[in-house]
């Protein structure tokens, strides 16, 4: 775990870095981003010691790292940059044994973590392995600093804005490569970028800063639905979540007030409990709020006596959803089971809510313009 207590940072009388408090948990993916000037990359680099803060501490696994030899320091963290740093008189091979080698790592050892390396970034070492840097495109030499960083098997490795100088095909290949990579591997990683699409697709939690503080902290989930200021919601796009659909769960569009009765209402209390909320069809539930199945207007119309109970002839076979399920997914369940309305239940089938086709139909309308 990486903890920020406090953190300052003065350049003469100007702080860049205001206050900063925060934690990075072992195996997160943390992107750092906002306006150029915001403290980003100094907060970055202060957690390999390339910056010494001004005040506050930074500690790892709980140890202050202001007291610990800064080169083993920097030894034991992967450091990926924009400008990738490959040396150009070492081959692939020298530039990622560097670490192990000045960590006297045995030859055999070395050559074996390179060749793991090469084939976890998809550079067959028999092709690879013996080329210079200037033999390499953008891409492969990006690839090859990510392999370098992981050649001692860091527990946290650094990112600075590593993909902004490629290709944007380049890109988008090294961003999914690196999220698998992170799927297997789950290294603690703190990645800056200016890129708030590339934040959204890598992040596990997303640190927005501005002015050398930190404005908001939280999953990527959480800032499109619930940006803290009208400054975040401007770098995130007003309305981004909506061009993400899937994103956006069921319980934060479902109708949470449904209309529902017990099972002992009539059929005649039923017509009027619809005909006052405008709706044609009611939820049966039990005394605990459970689903039990569906009135709907067509299935009284079909029982004349209007004495019988609703329990006599409700519709027991629904098709439901979690309140975390997408809102893709409702509408897809919705589509193919040809119905216009999926009743939203908790794991006890406690009723929650309701998503229609038109709630869902209108709210996308509304947010796509």
């Amino acid at each position: 775990m990486i903890k920020f207590e406090n953190i300052t940072k003065k350049y003469g009388d100007t702080e860049v870095i205001k206050g900063v408090s925060m934690e990075i948990k072992d195996g997160e993916f943390v992107v750092l981003i906002g306006p150029s000037g915001c403290g980003k990359t100094t907060c970055l680099k202060m957690i390999n010691r390339l910056i010494e803060p001004s005040s506050g501490t930074i500690y790892i696994d709980g140890q202050d790292i202001s007291k610990m030899d800064p080169i083993e320091l920097r030894r034991n963290i992967g450091y990926v940059i924009q400008q990738i740093g490959l040396f150009p008189h070492m081959t692939v091979r020298q530039n990622i044994e560097l670490v192990p080698l000045l960590k006297k790592w045995p030859k055999e050892k070395r050559l074996k973590r390179v060749e793991e390396l090469l084939n976890l970034v998809g550079l067959p070492p028999e092709q690879y392995m013996n080329r210079f840097p200037s033999e390499l495109s953008g891409g492969q030499r990006q690839r090859v600093g990510v392999a370098r960083a992981l050649a001692s098997d860091p527990d946290i490795i650094l990112m600075d804005e590593p993909f902004s100088a490629i290709d944007p095909i380049a890109r988008t290949q090294l961003q999914d490569e690196l999220y698998e990579l992170q799927e297997k591997l789950k290294k603690t990683i703190v990645f800056v970028t200016h890129d708030i699409d590339e934040a959204l697709k890598l992040a596990d939690r997303i640190c927005i800063m501005r002015d050398g503080t930190v404005v908001q902290f939280d999953t990527p989930e959480e800032i499109l639905k619930n940006p803290a200021s009208e400054f975040v919601e401007n770098l995130i796009g007003k309305k981004r979540i909506w061009r993400k659909p899937e994103l956006v769960s069921v319980k934060d569009i479902m109708i949470t007030n449904p209309v529902k009765a017990l099972p002992s209402r009539t059929l005649a209390q039923a017509v009027e409990i619809m005909a006052e909320s405008g709706v044609d069809s009611v939820l049966v539930v039990d005394g605990k709020n459970r689903l039990l199945g569906i009135v709907t207007a067509e299935n009284i119309r079909k029982n004349k006596d209007r004495a019988k109970k609703l329990e006599e002839i409700y519709t027991r076979d629904l098709y439901t959803v979690r309140p975390e399920a997408s809102v893709v997914e409702a509408f897809r369940l919705m589509s193919q089971k040809k119905i216009g309305y999926v009743p939203v239940v908790d794991e006890d089938n406690v009723l929650q809510g309701l998503v229609t086709r038109s709630t869902l139909v209108n709210l996308l309308g509304e947010n796509l313009e």
